[in-house]
């Protein structure tokens, strides 16, 4: 089998995300550092990390982004240890899961970044050192603050300001310690084995939970089976899983109930305000978030994002929707997909 290549880099959540999805699913890759790839291979339209190489039909190479539909797209290449359960209610509930580590949680890695003057330093000091050739005090320093200003500048497409600060922390805070309670008892989100759904959560808590000072410090504190989950997440591929590892959909257990729960609170609500928002084009996102105001600039992928659950949902088949519908009652997520 030949080896996938791809370009990423260290803090890129999602290159993080994609690798441990390669390596659980023993899918060969060849990773390559950003900055190091040959420069005559095609560029992708938007800039995003990581990007794979891939063939098309005539057998030439395309630069490939976005961690969610390349899962989906190695799940009909690649067989064996699949990260989508076969039941559709569950994996519905997985497609949510996973969309919130990309779409919520990024926001709190964003934020805990960009927003507190140790994490920025940190930053700065290290993420430039990822790239390919060795830097001397001064070019470090420069285009660590080069760096630094172009991200703080973009914290307002995340969502990251004065108004929503607290919102995102007091989310991160409690989803942390929703998922300490569940791993109590649960190696995984859906069971005993990953889905696309815990390598969301993962990409986003690599930098969370171990890569930046003040969310790491916390984490560490707050949830110490989230800190050495995110180790062993890294690198599934000596585990072994059972087929039947997922969760029966109709008795899931009430930790995960809360997760769901949790992701319904925040992210639901968002949403639905920031499709709204899209579609008129209005010029900002202005609504209340666990009774709290949240404004931020409209973000057309995560329209999108709502789009392509509601797509799911309106397939699934009755029996599987109420499955779902049971699983989200009482949540922000009642009534958001039907």
């Amino acid at each position: 089998m030949e080896a996938l290549p791809l370009i990423g880099a260290p803090g890129s959540p999602y290159t993080r995300k994609m690798v441990a999805v390669l390596r659980y699913r023993r899918i060969p890759y060849r990773y390559i550092y950003n900055g190091r790839e040959p420069a005559d291979w095609p560029k992708s339209k938007v800039r995003l990390l990581p990007t794979f190489f891939l063939k098309d039909a005539d057998g030439a190479l395309q630069a490939v982004t976005d961690s969610t539909p390349l899962i989906r797209r190695f799940e009909g290449q690649f067989e064996g240890r699949s990260i989508r359960p076969p039941s559709p209610a569950l994996a519905f509930l997985d497609s949510l899961l996973e969309d919130y580590g990309d779409e919520w949680l990024t926001k709190a890695m964003f934020h805990y970044r960009w927003a507190y003057r140790q994490d920025i330093d940190h930053a700065a000091g290290v993420l430039p050192s990822c790239g390919p050739v060795p830097l001397s005090d001064e070019t470090l320093a420069a285009m660590g603050k080069a760096f630094s200003e172009r991200q703080i500048s973009r914290l307002r497409y995340v969502g990251s300001n004065a108004v929503t600060g607290p919102v995102i922390e007091d989310s991160y805070v409690r989803f942390v310690d929703l998922l300490e309670t569940h791993l109590k008892q649960h190696r995984f989100l859906l069971g005993d084995r990953p889905g696309a759904g815990d390598f969301g959560v993962f990409g986003q808590l690599t930098q969370l939970a171990h890569m930046d000072p003040t969310p790491s410090t916390l984490t560490e504190k707050r949830a110490p089976r989230v800190y050495a989950w995110v180790w062993t997440t890294d690198d599934l591929g000596g585990v072994e899983v059972a087929e039947d590892g997922w969760f029966d959909p109709a008795a899931l257990p009430g930790t995960l109930l809360a997760i769901l729960a949790e992701t319904g609170r925040v992210y639901a609500p968002l949403l639905l305000a920031n499709a709204a928002a899209v579609a008129s084009g209005a010029d900002s996102v202005e609504t209340t978030i666990d009774g709290k105001p949240w404004s931020q600039q409209p973000f057309a992928y995560q329209a999108k994002c709502l789009a392509w659950l509601r797509e799911e949902y309106a397939a699934l088949g009755a029996g599987d929707r109420k499955l779902v519908d049971g699983a989200l009652a009482g949540t922000g997520w009642a009534g958001v997909f039907g």
